[in-house]
């Protein structure tokens, strides 16, 4: 009997090892590398959901195209090389919808909800993920902050949900509700993806979906962080936001002005129409552009060149931190404004509104700028050899639109070569991972500093 024993005893011997390995690699990996672990498994996971035959009903679809759009669902850049809303059946749209769900409020966000449902505790893992993923500042507990992220959002998405229902109802659009959800949630996440073949190009003279999209937009990529001091701030007695919360809201805000007043003025198409349709035209792209939702109410392709480069610059800044927006952030951008403003007024410190910003912050955000160029000319060269039939400006399009996860498009996604939209597929995740998150994490070797120091500005 004692000799039947040893197996069976050996086997759960060597079980407990290999669990114990398992756990001891994950806390010792950099969180960087486990977020893209995470987030390439969804989108693994989505690739295979829609590769099934019931997630198709136009007929067979290339595996590429299919990985093409979970990536893109994921990442909630709303690039698509087929059109979602007549390819994919019912079942595969709650499948782009879910995956642009997980996507915008975060993989670890959704399972730590979940955790905090049953054990209303998070482990110590977990809790390190989410700071490193919505690089959460000391002073906000984890759990807390979850809870608050995924209240704020079902209410955002369900009251947006209704409004939307209300709109293509009195328009007579087919399935209204389930499109009122499908963009509802595609607005708040940022992600951009539609049911309807050309986008909202249909909807650029109606205020209502002008205003709703534009809201749910704005709030998801303001930042949860954004959403939880406002919140802190009304349920006091005294009202004194961050210095992040105020740079964010400023810049968003300045951002807003003036690539509205620009493409006003600029573009000779959107100055032809009625006053008030052009006004909407001129903000809802700007919005589009600096919220990197990537819904459009105007062709792109139709816009002038001086245009496209306020729109270069626009999706290459991108949303602010800890929201459902991608590019390099807001507040990353008023790091290397503060950091050339100091050096050519030859000051020793680097300050932004008043308050000095740190050497750390300073280096993270000229490090992302710096890797956000290198990612973007190896990708405008890599597409110049494999889709050299498309324009240079088209390419360079493409290029930043994938890497901000905006979702803009000049027409050229679904005419890209194989190789062409692997090199989109690489750049939509470094996007949603984030610039510099997804440097660390393809990094040879971790060399994270023992001490981190708070700083007054979030990157």
């Amino acid at each position: 009997m004692s000799g039947q024993d040893e197996g069976p005893k050996r086997t759960r011997s060597r079980l407990e090892r290999t669990v114990r390995g398992a756990r001891l690699f994950i806390l010792r990996t950099n969180p960087a590398k486990l977020l893209l672990f995470g987030y390439v498994g969804y989108m693994l996971a989505g690739w295979a959901l829609l590769c099934l035959p019931l997630s198709s009903q136009t007929g067979p679809i290339s595996a590429l195209d299919h990985l093409f759009t979970a990536v893109s669902a994921v990442s909630t850049t709303g690039l698509v090389t087929i059109d979602p809303g007549s390819s994919y059946s019912l079942f595969g749209e709650v499948i782009i919808l879910s995956l642009i769900q997980v996507g915008g409020v975060g993989y670890m966000t959704i399972g730590s909800f979940a955790v905090l449902a049953t054990a209303h505790k998070l482990s110590p893992l977990r809790e390190r993920m989410t700071r490193a993923a919505f690089v959460l500042p000391k002073s906000i507990k984890p759990g807390q902050f979850i809870l608050t992220v995924v209240t704020f959002t079902l209410i955002c998405e369900a009251i947006g949900a209704l409004a939307l229902w209300f709109v293509f109802t009195s328009v007579g659009q087919d399935n209204a509700l389930w499109s009122a959800i499908f963009h509802s949630v595609s607005a708040f996440c940022t992600a951009g993806f539609s049911l309807n073949s050309t986008s909202f190009e249909a909807f650029r003279a109606d205020p209502g979906l002008n205003i709703i999209v534009s809201v749910l937009s704005l709030l998801g990529a303001m930042g949860f962080l954004v959403v939880v001091d406002i919140w802190r701030n009304l349920t006091s007695t005294a009202f004194h936001l961050s210095f992040t919360t105020k740079v964010i809201i400023r810049l968003t805000g300045a951002f807003l002005v003036i690539g509205t007043l620009i493409l006003f003025v600029a573009d000779p198409g959107i100055a032809k129409l009625p006053e008030a349709e052009r006004l909407m035209v001129a903000f809802f792209q700007t919005m589009t552009a600096t919220t990197t939702v990537g819904f459009n109410t105007y062709p792109i392709s139709a816009l002038s060149t001086a245009v496209l480069v306020i729109l270069f610059i626009l999706m290459a800044v991108g949303a602010s931190p800890s929201g459902t927006g991608g590019g390099l952030k807001t507040t990353t951008f008023a790091a290397l404004i503060a950091l050339m403003r100091s050096t050519l007024k030859q000051r020793s410190r680097v300050r932004f509104f008043k308050r000095p910003i740190s050497a750390g912050r300073l280096q993270a955000a000229g490090a992302s700028a710096a890797y956000f160029i290198v990612l973007m000319s190896i990708a405008i060269f890599l597409l110049s050899l494999t889709d050299h039939e498309a324009a240079f400006v088209e390419i360079v399009f493409e290029t930043i639109s994938a890497l901000g996860t905006v979702g803009l498009s000049m027409g050229i996604t679904g005419d890209l070569s194989s190789l062409g939209k692997v090199i989109i597929i690489i750049l939509m995740t470094a996007g949603r991972v984030g610039i510099l998150t997804f440097g660390i994490a393809i990094a040879m070797h971790d060399e994270t500093r023992k001490e981190e120091k708070d700083c007054e500005l979030l990157l």
